[in-house]
């Protein structure tokens, strides 16, 4: 599980908060459960979670598959707001916590009564 509001917010997830030394979420991640490699990258004025990587024999995903997120800052390093999961036609209630090396997500549907969390490990430029 994984989908930034427009405006001010976008500039947030590409270096340019007042905080420089906040993470940005941009880039390529590793999926906690090893089933995927997930690039976070600007599309229009949200952020995109793309699967560039997903492990073979891995049920209902595939490369290609994309998650829009609508978050904002809600505090240092934490992110909330919304996803769209266009392949589901689903939408999630998010709150991200980003740090330099790793991220945690987690996603709620139906007034957060069924959440999934799922951890992240940053790729640095030689793993990619």
């Amino acid at each position: 599980m994984i989908g930034l509001r427009a405006g001010g917010a976008a500039l947030l997830f590409l270096g340019g908060s007042a905080n420089a030394a906040e993470p940005s979420l941009l880039g390529d991640w590793a999926r906690g459960d090893g089933k995927a490699l997930v690039r976070f990258e600007p599309c229009g004025s949200a952020v995109c979670a793309v699967n560039t990587w997903i492990k073979p024999g891995t049920a209902d995903e595939k490369v290609g598959d994309r998650l829009v997120l609508n978050v904002s800052p809600s505090g240092a390093s934490v992110f909330t707001g919304e996803a769209f999961d266009p392949q589901r036609n689903m939408i999630f209630r998010m709150r991200m916590e980003v740090g330099s090396a790793t991220m945690t997500t987690r996603g709620c549907v139906l007034g957060g009564l069924i959440c999934k969390t799922m951890d992240f490990r940053r790729l640095s430029a030689a793993t990619k």
